[in-house]
């Protein structure tokens, strides 16, 4: 149980370290292009409206009314897409970033950065093997989450398939972030379960404290550079040379 409650501290740990020197900037970049984004996206679907008005309005003047309903409408319907959507974005702009931001948390907390890929060059290889490390660990989030859905189905067993569920997603919680300090060290992924295995109270304590904050609005969206910094941290102090 301790090591489950240390496990779960090192998302704080996490937070405290984004505002450092040298990691904010990992932060900062793809936070900024998700905003950028989607106020791209805002300003053009206002400018839509905007026409759609001026265009009825001037077909049929009797429906001068019918901006004071649109309006409304199309802000709760961009309030509700930023809720919804503004996390998960901001995680698929940000992935590529990932191995960077461990690297630059491992440089901070150990005074020495993994031998890596660096420049513009080392962000497109960075970007591919990011793109076939999801790849890797969404087949293998597959071939387990469908049977234990099953278990939702199954009477009496449905009692208990939610903390199952939520013991699953924790897990799964901790390979995913793990995964990038780790990899930066050479470790392929079998490697990265196999390890994380032998210290499964710290791995499942890690990734319930991940699950959770991702739960939280407006928190959520520092949730995943949270984590990755987080997950350093964790593979440096209490992993790495044990």
């Amino acid at each position: 149980m301790s090591e489950f409650l240390q496990g779960m501290g090192y998302i704080l740990r996490g937070v405290k370290l984004l505002a450092r020197p040298g990691i904010r900037l990992f932060v900062l970049v793809p936070l900024l292009i998700n905003t950028l984004l989607f106020t791209g996206v805002i300003v053009y679907g206002a400018e839509l409206i905007s026409d759609m008005i001026r265009h009825l309005s001037q077909q049929w003047s009797w429906l001068d009314w019918i901006g004071w309903l649109l309006w409304p409408l199309f802000v709760i319907v961009v309030l509700t897409i930023v809720f919804f959507c503004f996390s998960i974005i901001a995680n698929l702009i940000g992935a590529p970033f990932n191995g960077f931001l461990a690297a630059a948390v491992e440089a901070r907390i150990s005074g020495t950065r993994p031998a890596g890929n660096e420049g513009m060059s080392g962000l497109l290889r960075e970007i591919i093997e990011a793109v076939k490390a999801e790849a890797v660990k969404f087949v293998y989030f597959l071939i387990r989450a469908i049977p234990l859905l099953i278990l939702f189905l199954i009477p009496m067993v449905n009692v208990v398939a939610p903390a199952v569920w939520i013991l699953f997603g924790a897990w799964m919680m901790a390979l995913e972030y793990l995964d990038f300090p780790m990899s930066n060290h050479g470790k392929l992924f079998p490697e990265i379960r196999q390890t994380l295995g032998q210290h499964r109270a710290l791995a499942v304590g890690f990734g319930l404290g991940a699950l959770l904050m991702t739960m939280i609005p407006v928190i959520n969206f520092i949730a995943m550079p949270a984590a990755v910094a987080g997950a350093t941290s964790l593979w440096l102090e209490r992993i790495k040379n044990r």
